[in-house]
C-alpha cells in the first residue's frame, strides 16, 4: 500500500476563520507539485479571490521536511519521452497558477517551512508575504537537470540585490531562512514552532503586520551579504564563459568551487538561463511567464532536459552526457532558437 495521498487529497482545502488555508499534501515527496495539484488549487483561488468572507489566504506543506521540493519531474519525462503534450500542459497551467498568485487581490501568506525548490518556488515566492522558517532550504536548481530556473525565475531572480540572481541561477546554490530574507526571496522569519500561533491569529481576523510582529525574529547575518562583492564582481562579466574565467582567475577556494559548479550543469541550461535572468529585468510579470512557456517548448523537444533526470532522477549516476557538451560548443544561433516565438504556442 502506497504512503503517498489519494490524487484527491494531494492538496487540502480548508476554509477556517476568515483564513482559506491551501495544504500541499505529499509529505512522503517531500509535496512535489503534481499537474492534478495545480488543476485543483488553481479554480480554489479563483473562488476565495471573489469570497468575501475569505480575507486571506495562507499556504503550506504537510510535514516538516518540505514546503514543496519542485514539480514532478519524473511525470514531464515521461510524458515527454512519450511525446505526450500533457508535459507542456503541466508547465502552461503551472504558469497561469503563478500569474494568479502574483495578481491574488488579497494577502497571500507562503509558510516556506523546508524545502522550497522549483514549482514550490512558484507557488510561494509571488506571493504577498513570503515567510521563511530555520527548516526551509530555498533552491532553483534546474540547470542541473537540463531545464532553466523557470516559475518566475525570469522575474524574481534579476531583482535579487546586485547580480545574486544570476549566481543563484547559475549555481543552484541553496539559501537558508537569513540569506532569502536578505535576497527579497522572502519578507520576513519566523520560527517553525511559531507558525501555529500565526495562522491562529490570521485565521481569527488579526491585521496581518500586528500578527507578524508577535511572532517574526531576526535573523543571523546573511552569508550572502558577505559574498555580495565577490557576485557582483564576477557576475556582471558579458558572458557566462568570461564570468567562468573570472572566477578562475580569482583563485580562492569560494570561487573554484562556484565556477566548477557552474561548468557542471547543463551547457545549453546555463547560457539560456544567463540570458533569460538578464532579459527578465525588462520584463513584466506575464512577459516573462510567457517567455518562459517559450523556453519549455524548446526544452521538451530537446536533449538534455531528459539527460539530466536520467542522470539525477532515474539511473542516478550523476554523470550526464550533455549536447553541447561544453559552454565553448553552444552556438549564439541555437539559444536564439530557444528565445524564439516561431512555431510555439503563446501562454494563455
Amino acid at each position: 500500500m502506497s504512503d503517498e495521498a489519494p490524487k484527491s487529497e494531494e492538496v487540502l482545502f480548508e476554509k477556517r476563520g476568515v483564513a482559506g488555508i491551501v495544504t500541499l499534501n505529499r509529505p512522503k515527496a517531500l509535496n512535489a507539485l503534481t499537474l492534478g495539484m495545480v488543476r485543483l488549487i488553481h479554480p480554489q483561488l479563483d473562488a476565495w479571490a471573489k469570497d468575501d468572507s475569505v480575507q486571506l489566504v495562507i499556504i503550506e506543506g504537510a510535514g516538516e521536511k518540505g514546503f514543496c521540493a519542485g514539480g514532478d519531474i519524473r511525470a514531464l519525462h515521461d510524458w515527454g519521452r512519450a511525446n505526450d503534450r500533457t508535459a507542456l500542459d503541466f508547465w502552461k497551467e503551472e504558469y497561469l497558477l503563478n500569474i494568479a498568485i502574483k495578481r491574488f487581490p488579497k494577502p497571500y501568506v507562503a509558510l516556506m517551512d523546508g524545502v522550497n525548490m522549483g514549482g514550490g518556488v512558484g507557488l510561494s515566492v509571488h506571493g504577498s508575504m513570503r515567510i521563511a522558517t530555520e527548516r526551509l532550504t530555498f533552491a532553483m536548481p534546474e540547470t542541473g537537470i537540463g531545464l532553466f530556473p523557470d516559475v518566475g525565475g525570469t522575474y524574481f531572480l534579476p531583482r535579487c540585490p546586485g547580480e545574486t540572481g544570476l549566481y543563484l541561477g547559475l549555481t543552484g546554490a541553496r539559501l537558508k531562512a537569513a540569506d532569502a530574507v536578505y535576497a527579497g526571496i522572502a519578507d520576513t522569519y519566523v520560527p517553525s514552532a511559531a507558525l501555529e500561533t500565526l495562522k491562529d491569529r490570521l485565521c481569527g481576523g488579526a491585521n496581518l503586520r500586528e500578527a507578524l510582529q508577535e511572532v517574526e525574529a531576526d535573523t543571523e547575518t546573511a552569508p550572502l551579504a558577505g559574498l555580495q562583492g565577490a557576485i557582483d564582481r564576477h557576475f556582471a562579466a558579458s558572458s557566462v564563459t568570461e564570468i567562468v574565467a573570472s572566477l578562475r582567475a580569482a583563485g580562492d577556494e569560494w570561487a573554484v568551487k562556484t565556477a566548477d559548479t557552474i561548468e557542471s550543469k547543463s551547457p545549453l541550461s546555463t547560457l539560456v538561463a544567463c540570458r533569460q535572468i538578464r532579459e527578465g529585468r525588462d520584463l513584466d510579470f506575464e512577459a516573462a511567464m510567457a517567455l518562459e512557456y517559450r523556453l519549455t517548448q524548446s526544452f521538451f523537444a530537446g536533449h538534455d532536459f531528459y539527460e539530466g533526470v536520467r542522470a539525477t532522477i532515474l539511473d542516478k549516476d550523476g554523470a550526464p552526457q550533455w549536447k553541447p557538451a561544453t559552454l565553448a560548443d553552444v552556438t549564439l544561433d541555437e539559444i536564439d532558437s530557444y528565445f524564439s516565438g516561431a512555431g510555439k504556442e503563446a501562454l494563455r
